[in-house]
């Protein structure tokens, strides 16, 4: 059978650490008759949690993600997994939401448009309508729900009933500057991600890189977490810096945090959809 003619899989896994879960999850594989081509492995000595990313071809007629799911069900109980079995390129469905700053969103649909993110993008929800052409110019549908304090409550139902209509993996926060309920933080655990300038908590409120200014600062950067209901403090996923100095305007400071922002969110969304990432308590364990 050619290699064409095989599926690709992605199984993680998590659960208390002991001697024989890699021997149990590869002799599995192999009564699928299945082939590895990449598997990575960590062992928490803080928290004994074991975590795994296989992927692996299968031949065409072996079975599909449901007969494996279904195989791999005892082995799992054996070991007291938390696991997921996915074929390898299927998209994320993925609601973005977005305010007035677009250049988060800008960059993710670009991505996606030219196949670098394995997503699909059923809608852009923001509380402005700043972004409904753009949105128009990639063929997304657009919703606009303002949030104000008098209608929060009926934006997030709104929103929640969105997510579950459309049937999303998972939401992207690029640069949407409204703060979740701890509701609706807790129904999107694990499954919604933010992106922040990393001078938190430094620097909190208004105009941050101003305030960078006045500090001279050196070092400007982004951090994607997952959303909690801890504001800007969930599991991190993905952070990196730029370098400045002296003779960096406001503006130069925040020009370059937003190319840092852009970056950082695109890494963790591609490594997310890819099922690279894995919630370790507080932390994550990010298979790249």
């Amino acid at each position: 059978m050619t290699e064409t003619a095989a599926t690709d899989f992605v199984l993680t896994v998590q659960c208390p650490d002991r001697p024989g879960i890699v021997h149990a999850v590869s002799g599995f594989l192999v009564e699928q008759a299945a082939n590895i081509v990449q598997s990575q492995q960590y062992g928490d000595p803080e928290t004994g949690r074991f975590f795994l990313r296989m992927q692996f071809h299968v031949s065409a007629g072996r079975g599909d993600v449901a007969d494996l799911r279904r195989r791999f069900r005892d082995v799992a109980q054996r070991f007291s997994m938390e696991w997921a079995l996915w074929e390898s390129r299927t998209p994320y469905r993925t609601l973005i939401l977005v305010s007035r700053f677009g250049h988060c969103l800008n960059d993710l649909l670009f991505r996606w448009s030219t196949g670098s993110l394995q997503i699909e993008i059923p809608a852009i929800v923001s509380n402005h309508r700043d972004f409904e052409k753009l949105a128009a110019s990639y063929g997304i549908p657009f919703h606009h729900i303002p949030v104000t304090a008098e209608t929060k409550q009926a934006a997030e139902r709104e929103l929640l009933r969105l997510i579950d209509e459309l049937g999303i993996h998972l939401v992207v926060l690029a640069r949407y500057m409204q703060v979740l309920s701890e509701d609706v933080c807790r129904v999107l655990s694990g499954r919604a991600i933010n992106i922040h300038h990393s001078f938190l908590p430094s620097f909190k409120g208004a105009r941050p890189y101003h305030q960078a200014h006045e500090r001279g600062v050196k070092l400007i950067g982004a951090t994607a977490h997952y959303v909690t209901t801890a504001l800007d403090e969930g599991p991190i996923i993905e952070q990196d810096v730029a370098r400045v100095d002296h003779g960096f305007t406001p503006e130069d400071l925040a020009s370059a945090g937003r190319d840092v922002e852009s970056l950082v969110l695109s890494r963790a969304v591609r490594w997310h959809t890819e099922t690279r990432v894995m919630l370790n308590g507080r932390k994550t364990v990010v298979f790249r």
